[in-house]
């Protein structure tokens, strides 16, 4: 009983460990699961990761033509577009990551940045509302909200 018992929280500490490994991660109930390290969605996530933006962005494409409700793929869409300058293009990903996840942590944070690298407060300040109302103390909603302060004393974003 005891090697079931420490089986099942082993497992269930890998599994929380593999939902934290990236920002990008989803809401705290992940519509994705896990991803093989081979997959298409694993070999994105580690160019995001290594800061090859130009080359997550064909992968995840390919991902949300096959799984158009994947808002992690999305996400980082929208996060990959943000960090090569294409603002335009990393909003409508990100409000399409939360058409479908309105609660997607990574989404939330990462687009009430990019507006406050558009200037728009209001905007950051609603995102960080609701990455309260989900989780006030993780780290989504502390990064966000450690920008938005950052942004009121200076007008600049990070």
């Amino acid at each position: 009983m005891r090697t079931l018992t420490a089986i099942g929280l082993a497992l269930t500490l890998a599994l929380a460990a593999g939902d934290g490994l990236a920002m990008g991660g989803s809401s705290p109930a992940p519509s994705s699961g896990a991803t093989a390290p081979d997959s298409d969605y694993a070999k994105a996530e580690k160019a995001v990761n290594a800061k090859d933006f130009r080359g997550a962005i064909p992968l995840l494409e390919k991902i949300v033509a096959s799984e158009p409700k994947h808002a992690d793929a999305f996400n980082y869409l929208g996060y990959s577009h943000r960090k090569l300058g294409e603002k335009e293009k990393a909003l409508a990903y990100y409000k399409k990551a939360l058409e479908i996840e309105p609660n997607h942590l990574g989404a939330n944070e990462y687009l009430g940045e990019l507006y406050l690298e558009m200037g728009d407060l209001a905007n950051a300040e609603t995102r960080l509302s609701t990455l309260d109302k989900v989780c006030k103390t993780c780290e989504a909603a502390r990064e966000l909200r450690e920008a938005v302060e950052k942004f009121k004393k200076t007008g600049k974003s990070s």
